[in-house]
């Protein structure tokens, strides 16, 4: 991003175009990314479960005046179609599936990494919450830059209210994905990802971002999704080859080595009540319905 600025572009834009930009500056918004109808329908799907689900405990990461509500695609059939919008979609799988070579045998293998959809959550950020820590979402799996020649991780925040400066847009830093590990982000170098309700952020697991401060009295909706490198996963889906009756058997520390947790980089968190919580809890309830909804 060139002189501490978000380009813009439309949803008639080519991926080729909104890639050649995310590669360049780190992000990009795309104007119009959805339709008002598509808007108006999530907005009615997402409504009674963030006026449901309390604030974050966590003041200083995840924010005290901050709602978050998960697992969206089995909330939301409007959502199914954003995240399979060919513009987000095909400048994930054009971003993140750079082809490797590897050897099997005495045969040199061309492999194209597949892409999974790693998070999806509705923030609600309400007036008098403070600035998010500056963070790298691909820090979650400890990805080093730039050692590893590849992203990990293409994210999207589409504008269900319109972000402003004033009522906590997320905040960029530009050209941060061009930084070492060293390099310490700070507050004076981002930028406030300003736009209408419709409109949507994209940018690239290595750039440095937060949610901004609403100095507002109304609250900033947005929803944000991820397309990840599928290879960061258990080879073997424990979850659905062992019977959860066998699992709950088990010991602690062998129900926690076969995924029943989260890392401490927050990887692995499953929504209860509408907090982020280990999975483990889930184990000692008699019923996944305690949860809420959607088990």
């Amino acid at each position: 991003m060139n002189a501490k600025k978000l380009v813009t572009l439309s949803a008639n834009d080519s991926v080729e175009r909104v890639v050649e930009v995310i590669k360049r500056d780190g992000g990009v918004i795309i104007s119009n990314f959805v339709s008002e109808q598509a808007l108006s329908a999530l907005r009615e799907e997402l409504d009674s479960y963030l006026n449901e689900t309390p604030c974050g405990v966590d003041a200083y990461f995840a924010g005290a005046q901050t709602r978050r509500v998960a697992r969206i695609i089995g909330r939301s059939d409007t959502a199914v179609k954003i995240a399979l919008n060919p513009l987000f979609l095909e400048s994930a799988k054009a971003i993140l599936q750079t082809p490797t070579h590897v050897w099997v045998g005495t045969d040199r293998v061309e492999i194209e990494p597949d892409i999974q959809l790693s998070i999806t959550q509705a923030i609600q950020i309400g007036p008098g919450q403070g600035l998010q820590p500056l963070h790298r979402d691909d820090s979650t799996s400890l990805w080093r830059h730039p050692q590893y020649g590849r992203e990990a991780r293409l994210q999207m925040m589409l504008a269900i209210s319109d972000f402003t400066e004033e009522n906590g847009a997320t905040r960029v830093i530009p050209g941060s994905h061009t930084w070492d590990d060293e390099r310490m982000p700070t507050q004076e170098e981002t930028v406030a990802a300003e736009m209408p309700a419709g409109s949507a952020l994209f940018w690239m697991g290595s750039v440095y971002h937060g949610g901004g401060a609403n100095q507002s009295d109304q609250p900033r909706t947005g929803l944000t999704m991820a397309y990840d490198l599928a290879f960061l996963r258990l080879e073997e889906n424990h979850f659905l080859s062992i019977p959860l009756e066998r699992v709950r058997q088990l010991p602690e520390e062998m129900q926690r080595l076969l995924g029943w947790s989260a890392s401490k980089t927050l990887l692995g968190w499953v929504e209860i009540d509408g907090q982020m919580r280990d999975p483990h809890d889930l184990l000692g309830m008699t019923s996944f319905t305690e949860v809420g909804k959607g088990f």
